[in-house]
């Protein structure tokens, strides 16, 4: 908007008549007090201002206005019929003005100038904005360097007090800070701790981190430099993002070799225990099964002394059942479990899987769902071993409901999907990840169901073995899925 400021109405006419042709928003004053007033209320673009007018004159008006902060940098056209002298014209722009016309105005020139000093008012005006903009994006940077630098030295200062070896590293995987226990390990801090020439390189697997932008986890074999021994650690590396950037890396080594040689141990501990145990274990079995047979022979149709045989017997088999499991995973630790891999149809292997669960199990209703028809390339026993547990267990943990769903089809992929649904006591999201894991049992039903965690585990073992995939999806208190995928056979010819 353009601001003319005149004593004369007539004047402020003609010039309004002329700028608003040109397309320019006018206002107007007609005494310096008022131009003054609307200056502080309103944002002119220029101001066209009358040298005489009674009162307080144009010189004195535009160095009111080049005096307040709001208004100093409007450009001033100042206006006058008879001060033409040069003194005139020099106190006109000592007092703050741009440029000079003298009446009678001439509108060509006149266009011509307002047009040139409002584009550059326009210009000063867009300049300062981003100025500003600049000195604000300046102060935020400073503010966010000055927290980062205080973000990293807490961050250096944790690294230091931790007894794992830590370091950071830049986000294109240059490390950039290492710990005092790093250097117990490698000699330089752009060097990674030298490994055990039988487990991988960790700069390699450090590359295909850094290329996924993935966490990296891997157990590695890792010596002091004044040591020959090798000791197992955990190296793990996590991203430090900033919305969906990754800015830094943070990675420790945890030193596990106590945790391995403890597992080791047991592991050890289990397998001799359990090859000790099946060997009276199947003589009393057997003991008890000759004196069943003979009791009947004897007493045929007694009533309570055969049920107490029978619930002994069944006892047995439970204690059969765990230490199997306790040779198999032994045996899965080792590398020694045994596949007898073969080409077999599934129907038949599923169909006898239920009769069984049905004839032990009958006051539940086993309900099977879908068919398929298709033959399975591995070991037919060991996929009966997992659907007998996702039964068993879908059995075990549903005390109230007594229905529990088997379905098998094949997936659009070409996959054989069997899947156990039961209506039973559930398991919360958070334990979920956890539930395949050796020796792992859901706290909130660790007392009320009897077990020890290592059925899923050995299922989990030989699905993988079957190229396959394993899961599960429950929610507490309304039951669980329990589903596993193999791959079907396609025969070449």
């Amino acid at each position: 908007m353009i601001l003319i400021v005149d004593d004369k109405p007539e004047n402020i006419f003609s010039l309004r008549r002329i700028l608003e042709i040109n397309n320019f928003e006018v206002d107007s004053a007609l005494s310096g007090e008022e131009a003054l007033k609307k200056i502080l209320k309103n944002s002119y673009a220029l101001i066209i201002l009358d040298v005489q007018m009674p009162g307080m004159d144009g010189f004195e008006v535009a160095e009111n206005i080049t005096g307040y902060s709001k208004s100093k940098d409007i450009p001033i056209i100042f206006l006058s019929a008879v001060n033409t002298d040069k003194r005139f014209i020099t106190k006109g722009y000592a007092s703050g003005g741009i440029d000079y016309i003298t009446k009678p105005v001439d509108p060509d020139i006149l266009i011509l100038k307002v047009k040139t000093l409002h584009k550059l008012y326009e210009q000063t005006r867009e300049l300062n904005e981003i100025q500003l903009a600049l000195r604000a994006e300046i102060e935020f940077r400073k503010h966010a360097q000055s927290e980062l630098r205080e973000r990293v030295q807490e961050l250096r200062s944790i690294l230091e007090s931790i007894p794992q070896i830590a370091f950071t590293a830049q986000s294109n995987g240059k490390i950039e800070f290492v710990n005092q226990h790093w250097f117990n390990y490698s000699d330089s801090e752009e060097t990674f701790p030298e490994t055990h020439p039988d487990d991988a390189n960790i700069s390699t697997q450090w590359n295909k981190t850094i290329a996924n932008k993935t966490p990296l986890e891997m157990e590695i074999r890792i010596k002091k430099l004044n040591e020959d021994v090798y000791r197992c650690h955990l190296l793990r590396v996590m991203p430090v993002m900033e919305g969906t950037e990754i800015v830094k890396w943070v990675g420790t080594f945890t030193d596990i070799e106590e945790q391995k040689q403890a597992e080791k141990r047991k592991d050890e501990f289990l397998s001799i225990a359990s090859h000790e145990l099946k060997t009276p274990l199947t003589s009393i079995k057997a003991y008890m099964q000759l004196l069943e047979r003979s009791f009947d022979a004897q007493s045929p149709g007694s009533g309570e002394t055969g049920k107490y045989l029978e619930r002994t017997l069944f006892q047995i088999d439970k204690l059969h059942s765990l230490i199997a499991d306790l040779l198999d995973i032994s045996k899965i630790e080792s590398g020694k479990l045994k596949f007898n891999k073969k080409v077999f149809d599934f129907e038949p292997v599923i169909e006898n899987t239920v009769d069984i669960i049905r004839q032990t199990n009958k006051d539940f209703n086993i309900i099977r769902r879908g068919s398929a028809n298709v033959q399975i390339y591995g070991d037919d026993i060991r996929i009966e071993q997992v659907i007998i547990n996702y039964l068993t267990n879908a059995i075990k943990y549903s005390p109230e409901n007594k229905d529990v769903y088997i379905e098998s089809h094949i997936t659009n992929d070409g996959q054989l999907r069997v899947s156990v649904k039961d209506f039973g006591v559930g398991i919360s999201a958070e334990k979920l990840d956890n539930i395949f894991k050796k020796f792992y049992r859901v706290e909130e039903t660790s007392h009320r169901f009897q077990g020890l965690g290592i059925g899923l585990y050995i299922c989990a073992e030989i699905i993988k073995r079957h190229n396959g995939f394993f899961g599960v999806e429950s929610e507490e208190g309304k039951g669980s899925v329990f589903y596993f995928t193999v791959p079907v056979y396609k025969n070449p010819e």
